[in-house]
């Protein structure tokens, strides 16, 4: 049964019953009683999307991640749906799978759904699809770094230079200097921080910094393994390695096992991420620990109160979430004084 239908059987206009899904105050007591008591009897359903078009909002948000396959991105994701869900909202969830055209064209969808708000994670949209969104009246927000030169919308993210340079200074303090990276090919900007970090850190100590011991690869552990197989060949092989993600680790120590070399005994490893399975691996893996549900959670606070507000201050907001070291078996750090299970 329609909403015609309704108003049929209830002897009403279609308009009547319109007010009494979304103004029954509106409408006459007996009426609304009566109308009711039909829309009961008839199992009814409003659609959700028309009615928000009435209300000018939908009680959605959109969620653009880069990979569903990411641990780490599926933690910001929770950490935004754990928001949402507290505010009554639903969360559409989009995988761009690192590609700007698949991500331009949720976004288009997103706008036709009339979402009342955008989070971007990592996202590789243009200043100009951006401004697109606002022009719609959507708020966003970004979580992460983004690709492109993207101004004058809030962001949460970490300090990536600050927190690889903390990394690779550890390594350094326990006696390691032929040290290398391999990073990933995404996200891009929060990638070359790491190696800035990196770099930075290797400098202070006056340590050359040698081109084959900079390794780029997928983001992935397939990437990780590649990867390391490129350093085991070496002839001066590395004593340590930093990664730019915990999947990339993954797939070094993987590599490292299948040609019967020691971690850490003969190279350790530091990752970056923390993610679950960090601890779970044999060694357990020494890692940046990112705060991603954290991320999610304020990127979400963030988009809700500019909606609820309508605040054009937060549009240049920058939040800096800490990172810390966690350290375990695989830098060889005998004490491990920053371990946590």
């Amino acid at each position: 049964m329609n909403i015609k239908e309704i108003a049929k059987k209830a002897g009403v206009s279609v308009a009547t019953v319109s007010r009494v899904l979304n103004h029954p105050e509106s409408v006459a007591p007996e009426t609304k009683e009566r109308i009711l008591n039909v829309i009961e009897e008839s199992e009814y359903t409003p659609n959700w999307f028309a009615r928000g078009l009435n209300f000018n909002k939908t009680d959605t948000i959109g969620l653009l991640i880069p990979n569903i396959l990411n641990p780490s991105y599926m933690e910001i994701a929770k950490g935004v749906e754990d928001v949402a869900h507290q505010k009554n909202y639903t969360t559409l969830l989009c995988n761009a799978e690192n590609a700007v055209e698949k991500e331009r064209k949720y976004v288009d969808s997103l706008q036709k759904r009339r979402v009342d708000g955008i989070v971007l994670v990592s996202s590789m949209l243009e200043n100009e699809d951006v401004e697109g969104i606002k022009k719609q009246g959507i708020p966003v927000v970004l979580i992460g770094e983004n690709k492109g030169d993207i101004k004058d919308v809030p962001i949460v993210r970490i300090d990536c230079e600050g927190a690889a340079y903390k990394a690779v200074r550890h390594l350094i303090d326990i006696g390691y200097k032929d040290i290398a990276i391999i990073y990933g090919t995404t996200p891009e900007r929060e990638n070359k921080r790491k190696i800035e970090g990196y770099i930075q850190a290797l400098a202070e100590e006056g340590i050359s910094e040698r081109e084959e011991y900079i390794q780029e690869a997928a983001n992935t552990i397939e990437g990780g393994y590649i990867a390391a197989k490129r350093l085991i060949d070496l002839k001066r092989r590395p004593r340590a390695i930093f990664t730019s993600s915990d999947l990339l680790a993954f797939g070094a120590i993987d590599a490292m096992k299948d040609h019967e070399i020691k971690v850490p005994e003969e190279v350790a490893f530091v990752g970056f991420d923390n993610i679950r399975m960090s601890n779970l691996i044999d060694p357990k893996l020494t890692t940046v620990e990112k705060p991603m549900h954290k991320m999610g959670v304020v990127g979400a606070r963030l988009l809700f109160d500019i909606m609820d507000t309508k605040d054009e201050e937060n549009n240049s907001r920058e939040i800096l979430l800490q990172s810390k070291l966690k350290i375990r078996k695989s830098c060889g750090h005998r004490e491990r004084i920053g371990e946590i299970f």
